[in-house]
């Protein structure tokens, strides 16, 4: 027991000096101008920090994602199709779709769907 604590305190001594020796060593300053200006996603930090944002983008983006989650909850549908009463399985692959395609409505319906206005 005392020699597992010696080889663990040895260890975290050796780390330790190792990553003070790196960081003394390091030609990188704390205060680099990259290093400090926020993340913008993609945009120009040294522009404008509000560019205009197509908010219609971002709806057709969730509405993608949505979609996707979906499809990623049919697949296990396909795989069970053998494995369980097919009277439930029916019922319940049936209420899905429908839920989805109550969905699909709703957003076809509120001109989500279209790309201009």
């Amino acid at each position: 027991m005392i020699l597992m604590m010696m080889i663990s305190m040895i260890t975290i001594i050796i780390s330790n000096i190792l990553m003070l020796f790196s960081m003394i060593i390091s030609k990188k300053s704390f205060k680099d101008r990259e290093k400090c200006s926020p993340f913008e996603c993609g945009f120009d930090p040294k522009s404008s920090a509000r560019n205009p944002f197509s908010l219609h983008f971002f709806l057709i983006t969730v509405i993608f994602l949505i979609f996707d989650v979906e499809i990623a909850l049919i697949f296990p549908m396909i795989f069970t199709f053998k494995m369980v009463n097919l009277m439930i399985w029916m019922k319940t692959s049936l209420f899905f779709m429908i839920i989805l395609l109550i969905g699909l409505y709703h957003e076809w319906n509120q001109n989500m769907l279209n790309w201009t206005n």
